[in-house]
């Protein structure tokens, strides 16, 4: 499966956890997360979609058929702090999740906290 253990192992030790953690955001034993990274099992289709999901990667990406960027362009936020506050929760594993979980908030979830926040911005501001 291409470089899926090597890619893998990298993720799994870029965002600070360890293989019995790793085991448990996916539903996996210890041991099977060790044969993975050592390349003497794949996992399945559906265990690799969890796994892009968990690191926010392509599928492309995990298994070794492409290179990806895992840093936030630049140019994909016109405002310097909400860039730099998007890298923080990126990079750090205690706060990524809600990084992630924006991925899969529905529209209306979203537009509910923005008017949150707008409301909460007027009476301060």
């Amino acid at each position: 499966m291409g470089d899926f253990p090597n890619v893998f192992k990298s993720l799994r030790i870029k965002s600070g956890l360890t293989q019995q953690q790793m085991a448990e955001k996916l539903d996996l034993s210890r041991s099977t997360i060790g044969m993975y990274e050592n390349g003497e099992r794949e996992p399945s289709f559906e265990t690799l979609e969890d796994i892009a999901d968990l690191f926010n990667v392509d599928m492309n990406y995990l298994i070794g058929k492409k290179e990806s960027t895992e840093i936030i362009p630049d140019s994909y936020y016109l405002n310097p702090e909400a860039r730099d506050m998007a890298q923080f929760l990126f990079e750090n594993p205690e706060y990524k999740v809600l990084f992630d979980a924006s991925r899969k908030v529905k529209p209306e979830d979203i537009q509910f906290v923005k008017e949150m926040i707008d409301r909460m911005s007027n009476q301060h501001g």
